[in-house]
């Protein structure tokens, strides 16, 4: 093997997974709605 071959291969793993994260983290604010408001009386 390759010195720093797990090194290396974490370090490109970290970047991915900040990538990954930066993604979801866009994604969740771009999807949040608000609920619709309920009813007073909810046998309606």
């Amino acid at each position: 093997m390759a010195d720093n071959y797990l090194e290396n291969h974490y370090e490109d793993y970290l970047k991915r997974k900040a990538a990954w994260v930066q993604s979801r983290r866009q994604s969740v604010k771009q999807t949040r709605t608000v609920p619709p408001d309920k009813p007073d009386d909810e046998a309606l």
